[in-house]
């Protein structure tokens, strides 16, 4: 296989505008709030102003709406340009908002343009492409565990042309303020094989029998990350997505790129926090010389710039795999499980290196270490993500008596 790691001309091409309009436009507004507010606590009216002069800024410089094709007023990014791209504008806190490419909203655009009918497309997906509403997408439980959604215990039962869902969900992120969600309950108890069990509906919001209990608080405060009770909630059968039955399929065909999405985004943090790491041990000196002089601090530096070059390499591969149509499954479950712990480490060395400093509010870092946490259990826990890793590699050996296939199917 011919592997050339240079980026095509339109490629770095937009990489580096989306990087100049992050220095530009977003970075100098992001530290203004800072600046009289502190890093964590920005006032909701500030940023929501910051955030649509953003989008108008991001439409003149020709960087809005990057994944989504041209047809919805997108650049038509393909995942490998889209991992450069979400980790630039993941380099800034509002950069992914501005360039309306901020999850959950993302994964439910890509949703929609594979698997919505040309009516829910017109209804859902322009809308939210243009930056108008904002959507959600409810799937987890707190009574059964995430990691298998077979389990989904919030029922839609059909009457006429209707459907009545009760259930229970939480973690459902951007729900305040969403203008509908997709909504995965069980239609089909009994159904074989059980990942047919389940069917997605779009719920136009708010709705009688949608209920916001709370936003969850977390050690990262609270973040739009709900607790929703549903009871005897209506929805036409007008408003199934992707069929009857194929809730878990269409969950699982969202998760996959969408868990990439997360990790591009991460390596924009990572690559944030190292250089903070580097600037501070460059220009803070002990003993009469840099801290970048201690061999201590050299190993921290060093020990994330490989973490950080591997993370690049494994989210630029999955990518790549996604692009060409190729099984994806055990690279993404790679990339999720390491980008996500490099994220935690390097972000916690980048704390030590402040010392005081890093501990204190005066920097991002603290905010940034306390969302990092989140990263190692969002869209599949650790465990799961090396429980699968563990499954497919056992698999493939048992069926070919190597691991060649479940390594990245690389030949040496």
């Amino acid at each position: 296989m011919a592997i050339d790691f240079s980026l095509p001309p339109d490629v770095e091409a937009i990489r580096q505008k989306v990087r100049e309009f992050m220095d530009t436009v977003v970075r100098p507004g992001e530290e203004k709030l800072s600046a009289d507010h502190g890093h964590e606590h920005w006032p909701r009216d500030e940023v929501v102003a910051l955030i649509l002069e953003g989008r108008a800024a991001a439409k003149e410089w020709g960087v809005w709406l990057p994944h989504m094709p041209p047809e919805y007023g997108g650049l038509g990014l393909r995942p490998t340009a889209m991992a450069f791209v979400s980790a630039e504008s993941a380099r800034t806190r509002l950069g992914p908002f501005i360039l309306n490419a901020q999850a959950p909203d993302e994964g439910n655009m890509h949703t929609l343009l594979h698997h919505g009918s040309e009516v829910q497309k017109e209804q859902y997906l322009r809308p939210l492409t243009e930056g108008r509403v904002r959507s959600c997408f409810a799937m987890t439980e707190p009574e059964v565990a995430g990691s298998d959604p077979t389990g989904i215990q919030t029922i839609a039962v059909q009457d006429g042309d209707s459907y009545a869902i009760n259930g229970h969900k939480w973690f459902i992120s951007g729900a305040k303020g969403a203008g509908f969600a997709i909504l995965i309950a069980k239609t089909d108890p009994d159904a074989d094989p059980p990942q047919a069990t389940n069917t997605a509906f779009l719920v136009d919001l708010p709705a009688d029998g949608w209920e916001i209990v709370r936003d969850i608080d977390t050690m990262a405060g609270q973040g739009n990350h709900c607790e929703i009770r549903i009871t005897d909630l209506r929805v036409h059968e007008a408003q199934v997505l992707g069929g009857r039955g194929n809730g878990h399929m269409l969950g699982q065909a969202r998760l996959g790129p969408a868990r990439l999405a997360h990790c591009m985004r991460w390596i924009g943090q990572i690559e944030r926090a190292l250089e903070m790491m580097v600037e501070r041990a460059e220009s803070r000196r002990l003993h009469g010389a840099p801290l970048a002089e201690k061999q201590a601090i050299q190993w921290m530096v060093a020990d994330s710039a490989m973490e950080l070059y591997a993370a690049k390499l494994m989210v630029l591969h999955a990518a790549y795999k996604i692009e060409h149509e190729m099984p994806f499954r055990q690279e993404v479950s790679f990339a999720k499980h390491h980008v996500a712990n490099t994220l935690w480490r390097v972000v916690d060395r980048a704390i030590q290196v402040h010392g005081a400093l890093g501990y204190s509010t005066d920097t991002p870092l603290e905010s940034m270490l306390r969302h990092a946490r989140s990263a190692r259990l969002v869209d599949g826990a650790d465990e799961v993500h090396q429980s699968q890793i563990a499954r497919n590699l056992r698999a493939d050996y048992a069926a070919t008596g190597t691991t060649y296939a479940s390594t990245g199917g690389f030949d040496f």
